[in-house]
């Protein structure tokens, strides 16, 4: 880590000597929703006059630097906000917030200002952003909102199975995506055995999607990245919304702590099936009880401490249960209980500061905590006898993270950054008791820690008016069971415009991902184990090149992209035949074979993906949504599994479509409701499955 500080103390210095050369002046500043004042990310700010711009990072902070002039036309303009426009004398650094105004409809300066939102007109490709409001209108399985289930309905990404919000991405399995909110990852992100995802709508800013081309400063995962942001709060009033459904209700509340300077944002959901459900069980039970329940809560603070320096706090909590527990009596008078629990859970908390060093550089250092854990137990009891098993396996992570944004000119923007990660994990703990045979009695933990650091550095470069580039590369380091492992991950996207409104776009990107999953269900049941690589089992790695043809019909608001991929992995994990992963078989006193258990569990191999993607997006107007279809093939192959030949993954997917549309009826205003008509259609191929003779 000492040489990774090294390294990106010289970068910043080079940085400095670069933007002392240049003599300009910078427009800086924050652009926030004109009614709440929250922060507003990705938001072009376009400048017609040399026909270049930026967009707000993820704290809504922008940056652009320029020569002097008299006189200069400077656009803001975001899906759902009436533009705006401002016409400045740049002949000194100026800081300027601007405010947008939510609007149902498009003025005419915003139809100028929409060259900074055209697909066509940015750097990135393979990325998909999904506004709140679209995920919100779609209609749901139970009524639940879920903004995993809205990425399935996106090319690319495969479903699970039937009802299930596991996805997988381009051939990757479902360990391989990397889930982000604010920050922390997410380990586990399902309720109801993969039923529904945890992430509550209401409680959400953004969601983006990245399935290839992947910027430097994301790593640790194979296939995709998911990053969330939660709502900051309302900073200007209190404010709510709930809503009951089929299975749950939920309850958002924010608000000003200090008007205008700090807010607050509070959104919980419970589901009340167990409620529903007791009177019938207990009825077919005989008295006996069970049930299953989960909830979410979600919490953000924030501050302005003045203009250079801002605070936030957010933590997700949230947990599942399946309780089960019935007594009776025999015939000879003896009585008998029986209690089964399992429960698993997420717990995240986000500790992040905010400081302008000046107009150019932006800086962000976030502390994360991250903790996932499930529970098995089953207690059985008489007069004389008593049966106590508990099993139970999480991973636990403390994060260090410093970003910096630099924006020396209009030709470049430049991240960098370093992380350092403390990993936690229990691959197995067992408690076993049985009076009646003592002997048997066990008691054994295994805890695992493993250390992760990362440096990086990007520059979404423009070489000329027709040709972008973003160009990173990240190093890579983890130590665990006194084995290390170094890489060096490049990353590569380019960008040409054919035409103003057509561009071809092509990408190249290694990943290594240093924890797996171990897994043999498919469907993100609680009982799968994050382990860590180790001696015998190396890290997965990723390659994967990408070309796309992206196409913008401005005056029919569509946005058209057509993408071809090829990926190749290694390293990847399979469950060997007929192992089992609860571990139960290695209770030995050995603390070799408990330790190394699921290690002979599993096999490494390798698995190609390739494919075309088609997408066609419409976000704004009184009819908004989306036309995507995947072709794809994924294979894999391991020695030690069906005898070493090549087989289509369980998730491979020939053909698969899908059909969304959003239609506004009447739209909101101050006298009536909106009413909106929404509908979903998908087709897919039957999934790969062998049946043994």
């Amino acid at each position: 880590m000492r040489k990774s500080s090294l390294l990106l103390l010289l970068f910043l210095n080079s940085l400095t000597f670069y933007s002392q050369s240049q003599p300009s002046y910078t427009i800086s500043g924050y652009i926030r929703d004109k009614e709440s004042k929250e922060l507003l990310l990705g938001v072009p700010i376009y400048v017609p006059s040399i026909k270049t711009g930026v967009v707000t990072n993820n704290f809504g902070f922008y940056s652009i630097t320029l020569p002097k002039q008299d006189s200069l036309l400077v656009l803001y303009s975001y899906v759902g906000y009436a533009a705006v426009s401002k016409l400045i004398q740049l002949d000194k650094n100026i800081v300027l917030n601007i405010d947008l105004e939510q609007s149902a409809t498009l003025i005419t300066v915003e139809v100028v200002a929409e060259k900074a939102e055209r697909v066509s007109n940015s750097s990135s490709m393979s990325v998909i952003d999904i506004p709140i409001n679209q995920i919100k209108e779609l209609p749901a399985f139970l009524g639940e909102k879920d903004v995993l289930k809205v990425l399935q309905l996106m090319p690319g990404v495969q479903k699970g199975s039937e009802g299930s919000a596991g996805f997988y991405v381009r051939g990757g399995g479902a360990d391989q995506n990397l889930i982000i909110l604010d920050d922390a990852p997410v380990y586990n992100a399902f309720h109801l055995f993969g039923f529904f995802s945890l992430f509550n709508g209401d409680a959400l800013k953004n969601v983006t999607l990245i399935k290839g081309g992947f910027p430097a400063r994301y790593g640790g995962r194979l296939s995709s990245v998911v990053e969330m942001n939660m709502k900051d709060g309302n900073k200007e009033k209190l404010h709510g919304e709930g809503g009951i459904g089929l299975i749950s209700s939920r309850l958002t509340l924010e608000g000003p702590l200090v008007k205008g300077k700090s807010s607050f944002l509070i959104a919980a959901r419970r589901t009340y099936i167990d409620v529903l459900m007791q009177p019938v069980i207990k009825a077919l039970n005989d008295g006996g009880a069970a049930g299953y329940y989960f909830y979410d809560l979600n919490a953000k603070v924030n501050y302005d401490l003045n203009e250079r320096n801002r605070v936030f706090l957010s933590g997700y909590f949230g947990q599942d249960k399946f309780y089960f527990k019935d007594q009776w009596e025999e015939d000879n008078g003896s009585s008998y209980k029986d209690k089964i629990n399992l429960g698993w859970g997420n717990a995240t908390a986000t500790a992040r500061w905010n400081h302008l060093y000046g107009g150019k550089l932006f800086s962000n250092t976030s502390f994360i905590f991250t903790d996932y854990k499930f529970l098995i137990a089953q207690e059985s009891s008489s007069q004389n006898t008593l049966y106590k098993l508990r099993y139970y396996s999480g991973i636990q992570d403390l994060s260090l993270k410093h970003d910096l944004d630099y924006h020396p000119n209009p030709k470049h923007y430049i991240r960098t950054g370093v992380i350092v990660t403390s990993h936690t994990f229990t691959p197995n703990a067992v408690v076993v008791k049985d009076s009646d045979f003592p002997e048997t009695d066990r008691s054994n933990k295994t805890i695992v820690t493993g250390y992760e650091s990362a440096v990086y550095v990007e520059d979404d470069y423009r070489v000329t008016p027709l040709l972008k580039i973003n160009a990173g590369l990240r190093f890579t380091d983890f130590a665990a069971q006194k084995r290390n492992y170094f890489n060096i991950e490049p990353r590569f996207t380019a960008s040409y415009n054919l035409k103003e409104d057509l561009a071809v776009k092509g990408s190249y990107a290694m990943m290594n991902q240093y924890i797996q999953l171990v897994s043999n269900t498919g469907v993100g049941l609680p009982t799968d184990l994050w382990v860590p690589s180790t001696k015998n089992i190396m890290p997965q790695q990723a390659q994967q090149v990408a070309l796309e043809v992206a196409k913008d019909f401005s005056k029919q608001n569509f946005a058209l992209t057509v993408e071809g991929y090829y990926k190749k992995m290694n390293h990847i994990i399979g469950f060997k035949e007929g192992a089992s992963f609860l571990g139960f078989d290695q209770m030995g006193n050995d603390s070799d074979v408990i330790n190394n258990s699921w290690e002979n569990k599993v096999t490494q191999g390798k698995g190609t993906s390739y494919g075309a993607e088609i997408l066609l997006q419409r976000k704004e107007g009184k009819f908004t949504g989306w036309v995507g279809y995947t072709l794809s093939w994924t294979q894999l192959q391991f020695d030690e599994l069906n005898f070493g030949k090549k087989f289509y993954a369980k998730y491979d997917r020939r053909h698969d479509i899908s059909l969304v549309g959003i239609y506004k009826i009447k739209e909101m205003s101050e006298k009536r409701k909106a009413i909106t008509l929404s509908g979903t259609w998908v087709y897919g191929t039957g999934n790969a499955l062998s049946l043994p003779l």
